[in-house]
Protein backbone atom coordinates (compact mmCIF):
# COMPACT_ATOMS: atom_id res chain seq x y z
CA UNK A 1 0.00 0.00 0.00
CA UNK A 2 1.28 3.56 -0.47
CA UNK A 3 -0.09 6.73 1.40
CA UNK A 4 0.88 10.20 0.55
CA UNK A 5 0.01 12.39 4.13
CA UNK A 6 -0.37 15.57 3.54
CA UNK A 7 1.81 17.60 6.13
CA UNK A 8 0.70 20.61 7.87
CA UNK A 9 2.18 23.25 5.91
CA UNK A 10 5.22 21.36 4.80
CA UNK A 11 5.50 19.06 1.60
CA UNK A 12 3.76 15.67 0.58
CA UNK A 13 4.72 12.69 2.90
CA UNK A 14 5.32 9.65 0.57
CA UNK A 15 5.71 5.61 2.42
CA UNK A 16 5.67 2.59 0.54
CA UNK A 17 8.00 0.47 -1.20
CA UNK A 18 6.13 0.25 -4.21
CA UNK A 19 5.65 3.66 -4.53
CA UNK A 20 7.26 5.10 -7.85
CA UNK A 21 7.87 8.75 -8.68
CA UNK A 22 8.61 9.48 -12.46
CA UNK A 23 8.82 12.49 -14.73
CA UNK A 24 6.01 13.47 -17.68
CA UNK A 25 8.87 11.39 -20.00
CA UNK A 26 8.63 8.16 -18.08
CA UNK A 27 11.89 8.48 -16.72
CA UNK A 28 11.92 7.10 -12.79
CA UNK A 29 13.06 8.99 -10.47
CA UNK A 30 15.74 7.34 -8.03
CA UNK A 31 14.65 7.21 -4.28
CA UNK A 32 17.40 7.30 -1.86
CA UNK A 33 15.01 6.80 1.11
CA UNK A 34 11.47 6.10 2.27
CA UNK A 35 9.56 7.37 3.19
CA UNK A 36 10.31 10.58 0.83
CA UNK A 37 9.07 13.93 1.13
CA UNK A 38 7.57 16.05 -2.28
CA UNK A 39 8.01 19.63 -2.40
CA UNK A 40 4.41 21.87 -2.12
CA UNK A 41 5.75 25.02 -1.70
CA UNK A 42 7.61 25.51 -5.27
CA UNK A 43 10.96 27.22 -3.40
CA UNK A 44 12.90 23.43 -2.77
CA UNK A 45 16.21 23.57 -4.92
CA UNK A 46 16.09 19.58 -5.78
CA UNK A 47 12.56 19.84 -6.74
CA UNK A 48 10.47 17.50 -7.39
CA UNK A 49 11.96 16.34 -3.58
CA UNK A 50 11.41 19.00 -0.75
CA UNK A 51 14.75 20.43 0.39
CA UNK A 52 13.30 22.03 4.13
CA UNK A 53 12.69 25.66 2.28
CA UNK A 54 9.32 25.23 3.09
CA UNK A 55 9.53 26.15 6.99
CA UNK A 56 12.10 28.91 6.29
CA UNK A 57 9.95 30.88 3.93
CA UNK A 58 7.05 30.61 6.23
CA UNK A 59 5.08 28.43 3.64
CA UNK A 60 1.24 28.26 4.89
CA UNK A 61 -1.33 26.04 3.09
CA UNK A 62 -4.82 25.83 3.37
CA UNK A 63 -6.16 22.47 2.47
CA UNK A 64 -7.59 19.75 4.76
CA UNK A 65 -9.34 16.61 3.79
CA UNK A 66 -12.65 17.92 4.80
CA UNK A 67 -15.59 15.49 4.64
CA UNK A 68 -18.64 17.01 2.40
CA UNK A 69 -15.90 19.51 1.32
CA UNK A 70 -17.49 21.24 -2.48
CA UNK A 71 -14.21 20.89 -3.39
CA UNK A 72 -13.56 18.97 -6.62
CA UNK A 73 -10.56 16.99 -7.93
CA UNK A 74 -8.82 18.64 -11.10
CA UNK A 75 -10.73 17.10 -14.69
Amino acid sequence: MITIKVLQNGPYLVDGEAATLVDWNGAAYPIRKRPFALCRCGASTTKPFCDGTHSRMGFKAAEAAVSGSADKPAG
